[in-house]
């Protein structure tokens, strides 16, 4: 079991679990909205400082002490995984409903795109500090940014497999399909965090028109023909899920 993984049961167990004595559930969950607090504190300070920030970076966009901080992270490489918590939440509260959109073939590649390159663009150094995968100081048993990344791939195996199927074709190519879009997308992402040589909009169009070819190629060889622009039939429920919860 990852550090992540222990960090994040151990939040939810802190969150959900009553004591059933009054003073000290009201305790923790005073704990628990300080914690966000600080975490949120941290992007403000990503944003300043850029990805080598220091705890006292931190305890100064919070507004506290140092040791004030260190009674809620035990030390910076807890704070990363806190951090890296938030930035799964931030990318799948968008990943998510764009996925899951009844929209045509290309509108929903787009939508799902966008989603991705507008969570980077507004927390570039909270990407590029999950990217490289620790601070820098204590060493961190969790690889934030791939482990999502296996997620996503993982959600969009099953939802191109069941179209494969619908269309009567051989699902076995669903996996590494998945596995190179992600791994297009998130290489594309991070040359675009450090190039910005062309807009959003028009770095998630290429993608989109990429992407798009290659599954109607595909798609024409095995003489099914799929209209861009026409919400499909099937309707397919996806979920985006990590450690075992959705």
């Amino acid at each position: 079991m990852t550090d992540r993984v222990k960090h994040e049961k151990a939040e939810k167990a802190e969150k959900t679990l009553s004591t059933g004595d009054a003073r000290r559930d009201r305790w923790r969950k005073h704990r628990v909205a300080r914690r966000a607090e600080f975490v949120e504190a941290a992007l403000r300070a990503l944003d300043e400082h850029g990805p080598d920030l220091a705890m006292e970076d931190v305890a100064a966009a919070a507004g506290v002490t140092k040791p004030v901080l260190y009674r809620h992270f035990e030390d910076k490489a807890d704070l990363y995984l806190a951090l890296g918590q938030r930035g799964t939440e931030l990318l799948f509260s968008r990943l998510v409903p764009a996925i899951k959109a009844e929209l045509a073939p290309v509108p929903r590649i787009r939508t799902a795109l966008n989603a991705f390159f507008s969570v980077i663009e507004e927390h570039p150094n909270l990407y590029r500090l999950l990217a490289r995968g620790g601070t820098g100081s204590k060493p961190v048993d969790a690889d934030v940014v791939a482990e999502d990344k296996e997620v996503i791939a993982t959600t969009l195996t099953a939802l191109l497999g069941d179209y494969m199927r619908m269309f009567g074709m051989d699902s076995g190519a669903a996996e590494p399909w998945a596995y190179g879009i992600v791994g297009m997308v998130q290489n594309t992402g991070e040359w675009w965090l450090d190039r910005r040589s062309m807009s959003r909009d028009s770095v998630v169009e290429y993608l989109t028109q990429l992407i798009w070819a290659a599954i109607d190629g595909l798609a024409r060889q095995h003489g099914v023909v799929i209209d861009p622009n026409l919400p499909m039939e099937a309707r397919k429920v996806v979920q985006l899920r990590h450690g075992g919860t959705a």
